[in-house]
């Protein structure tokens, strides 16, 4: 199972940044503004035009990196006994192609991908921390991490029509007939609407709380998600084959999981928003003066990426 704090997405945007604050770092290290960086037959390269050029490049992207996390820091703490369990339990999941997933991914080693780990886990504490997640709700979803699910269902584009097909289902209609006359899912109507074993993760949430919800061999009321509305009904569960680990080796990233599904990116956004509006930025690089003022949604937070 993918954690959502190892988005891929998340991951290489977030290492693009710290390439590029590597090096601006380096740049304005050296002593000299003129010092010459690059000989060439053609002319030469001085720092200052190197560091303007990625200045220019990675400039924005990396000095608001760099202050989001910086106010994040001040605000938050990161356990690091609990950065190198979430290390350690990704290293399991890719298993002995880890290095060879770094590299795809662009991240040069286990110490660099720690160190991302370590700023996610720091957004995902201001953006979720305050969100409280009770036992019964872990143990409700631990126990669905070590269950599969095969269910029929029939995706339909109205409430009205679903309805329609509930009645025809309790008037003793062919379930498998239904979903090839009504349903839109062109994957399953064809297979008498039926998917195969499923856990959690791999369906849209809606989906996936009503087949874990219902008894076996029970019809589902209309069901409504991005795609339209579903018509499920539970055919079997059984045990997953994959070990997991126990209850309290998963707390931490089981918590994780369920505090995403309380907030929407919208509030998450918000409370980064916040954290910033309140903090006394006052930057000095005149072409970056506005950097916080009005700034897109997708550029303030690597957490919310999709």
């Amino acid at each position: 199972m993918e954690n959502k704090w190892i988005e891929v997405l998340l991951l290489k945007r977030m290492m693009q940044v710290s390439i590029g604050l590597l090096v601006l770092l380096t740049i304005v290290a050296c002593s000299s503004n003129d010092e010459v960086v690059v000989e060439t037959d053609s002319g030469n390269i001085t720092k200052e035009e190197l560091y303007e050029e990625m200045l220019d490049r990675v400039g924005e992207s990396t000095l608001q990196e760099m202050i989001t996390i910086k106010i994040l820091e001040e605000s938050y703490d990161v356990d690091e006994d609990e950065v190198d369990e979430r290390l350690e339990e990704t290293k399991s999941q890719i298993g002995d192609q880890f290095d060879m997933w770094l590299m795809q991914q662009g991240i040069p080693d286990e110490d660099a991908f720690r160190d991302l780990l370590k700023t996610s886990m720091l957004y995902e504490e201001a953006a979720y921390g305050d969100i409280e997640i009770s036992d019964e709700e872990i143990e409700k979803q631990y126990e669905r991490m070590t269950t599969e699910v095969q269910v029929q269902h029939i995706l339909v584009d109205d409430e009205d029509t679903a309805n329609e097909v509930i009645e025809k289902l309790e008037d003793g209609e062919d379930f498998g007939e239904l979903a090839e006359e009504y349903s839109q899912d062109e994957g399953s109507a064809d297979n008498e609407g039926k998917y195969d074993y499923f856990s959690v993760g791999e369906m849209v949430p809606e989906f996936e709380d009503a087949s874990y919800t219902l008894e076996i061999d029970t019809i589902s009321e209309p069901v409504e998600s991005d795609h339209g509305f579903h018509v499920i009904k539970v055919l079997d569960r059984r045990d997953i084959e994959e070990d997991i680990g126990d209850l309290e080796d998963m707390r931490e990233t089981i918590i994780s999981e369920l505090r995403q599904t309380k907030v929407s990116q919208e509030e998450a956004q918000e409370k980064i928003d916040k954290l910033i509006e309140d903090s006394n930025i006052n930057i000095k690089i005149e072409a970056f003066e506005d950097l916080f003022e009005d700034l897109p949604e997708e550029d303030m937070d690597p957490l919310m990426e999709e």
